[in-house]
């Protein structure tokens, strides 16, 4: 030993006997504290502040933690470290142990994110690629664990440091859940506060065996490919809609624009005639009453009914619909809310059967050959 280390020796004997850490950093998770050798004097002070607690580790094992406050170190206040080191009756000064202080205050809007999409498999839209991000905010709650499991021997530990262990474990079970969560693609965006509280309770156990406490968990974002974004938009729309209506009442602004085109007075009351009529039609559809009993008034002839449409019941997620028409049944099976091996039933089948199976529904599944001409 040179002279100079006996100096730094003599100097941390005599003058090192408080053991306190004061953070002047917002990200400093763990320090450990610093003295020649890893020596402690016999009755040196240790102050724990608020926000703080102390580890002990002696040769590699966890020996003592301290909460806050002010404490005296010698066998009384280190149960631990004296049955590890055989102190029997009292130690002498200095004793040897690694001293960590332990940032324990809550740390906020930490960012995570899917560096990468993730895919998730739609009933309706297939395979989708899924990005999401947000934020999550930490404790350390079991000190001893934490500098056991986490930071080893590193003499300063910061969030950064931290926050790369945790967003590897977040985004893993982020997308677990995700994916066990089986909801319908339009509603992940929707239910991001349901699924951030689904998240944390998941993700506790695994930040807790490292001695983390998860305070917060939040999806802030949960976005998909524009293209997807149209068609969930355009299928929401058809959802909606009445397609019968929306078919009359295209027909009737065509016809309305081809009276237009043909000018001239003869063209406007064409148009008149054809508005009044299609008024007519269509008052019939909403009240038949209506327009059979205009028509005997008139002196002529009713029609008989029309001949009954065939009406479809279909099964999806084993859940019984309809009844609907055939072409509400096409729209369906266009945006993929049912495919060719979905059952459907109408009257007249003994059972249900699939819908491939049923001749006048082969149409929709396109390439059907036409019959061979007739020959002279």
């Amino acid at each position: 030993m040179n002279l100079f280390d006996e100096i730094k020796k003599k100097l941390s004997h005599e003058f090192i006997d408080i053991v306190e850490w004061l953070d002047d950093t917002n990200d400093t998770i763990v320090h450990r504290f610093e003295r020649y050798q890893n020596e402690i004097k016999n009755g040196a002070q240790l102050v724990v502040r608020e926000g703080q607690e102390v580890v002990f580790v002696s040769e590699g094992q966890l020996a003592d933690v301290f909460k806050p406050g002010t404490y005296t170190l010698n066998t009384k206040n280190l149960p631990v470290l004296t049955t590890l080191k055989g102190w029997k009756y009292g130690f002498n000064s200095p004793f040897k142990a690694e001293v960590y202080f332990v940032n324990t205050r809550l740390f906020l809007d930490e960012k995570w994110g899917t560096k990468n999409p993730f895919i998730l498999s739609d009933e309706r839209f297939g395979m989708v690629e899924i990005r999401a991000f947000g934020t999550y905010s930490f404790r350390i709650q079991d000190s001893g664990k934490f500098v056991v499991n986490v930071v080893g021997t590193d003499g300063n530990f910061t969030n950064y440091e931290v926050n790369e262990h945790l967003k590897s474990l977040i985004v893993t079970r982020f997308t677990n859940t995700i994916g066990e969560a089986n909801l319908p693609i339009e509603l992940y965006a929707a239910n991001t506060t349901e699924l951030s509280e689904t998240c944390q309770e998941v993700m506790q156990p695994e930040f807790g065996r490292v001695g983390i406490e998860l305070e917060k968990f939040y999806i802030e974002n949960v976005s998909m490919p524009e293209e997807l974004k149209k068609e969930i938009f355009e299928y929401s729309r058809l959802d909606k809609l009445d397609m019968t209506k929306l078919a009359q009442f295209k027909a009737a602004k065509a016809m309305e624009e081809a009276a237009k085109n043909e000018g001239g007075t003869a063209g406007a009351g064409m148009g008149m005639g054809m508005g009044f009529v299609l008024a007519q039609q269509m008052g019939s559809m909403m009240n038949p009453g209506l327009g059979q009993q205009s028509a005997a008034q008139a002196g002529t002839a009713v029609p008989p009914p029309m001949p009954t449409q065939a009406m479809y019941h279909f099964a999806v997620n084993g859940q019984q619909q309809g009844p609907v028409t055939i072409e509400r049944l096409q729209e369906l099976f266009a945006n993929r809310t049912i495919n060719k091996d979905t059952l459907v039933w109408k009257q007249g089948l003994s059972s249900w059967v699939a819908l491939k199976d049923v001749e006048e529904l082969k149409a929709f599944l396109g390439g059907s050959t036409p019959p061979p001409l007739p020959t002279n």
